[in-house]
């Protein structure tokens, strides 16, 4: 059974930071891209960020420049950097694999106040 567990959200004024955390049990970590998305409220989930099994990033054009996702394969880890984080980052972000979709862990709470 995969389970996906995210940390690190809370409360920042906008031009904070904040470093998200994911561990991911199981055996699927390392043969999987993996992703960060966010849904905000009355929103869809999105894909902000994505990381290869061969450390290739890509990023929404919402926040190029300011996040950064990382990944530990020794930890079965994914990190996300946020940087000058801005109100409309407010959101529940959620990581997952890129691809087969897994059952989704319980985010955690990003707000950015303004």
């Amino acid at each position: 059974q995969v389970q996906l567990v995210e940390s690190g959200g809370g409360l920042v004024q906008a031009g904070g930071s904040l470093r998200l955390s994911c561990a991911v049990s199981g055996t699927i970590f390392m043969f999987n891209s993996m992703g960060w998305y966010r849904q905000a409220p009355g929103k869809q989930r999105e894909l902000v960020a994505s990381i290869t099994v061969n450390f290739i990033t890509n990023y929404a054009d919402s926040v190029k420049g300011r996040f950064t996702i990382s990944r530990d394969n020794a930890k079965n880890t994914v990190y996300l950097q946020m940087n000058n984080l801005k109100p409309e980052d407010t959101a529940a972000y959620y990581c997952n694999t890129l691809n087969n979709l897994k059952p989704w862990g319980q985010g955690t709470l990003v707000t950015v106040s303004s």
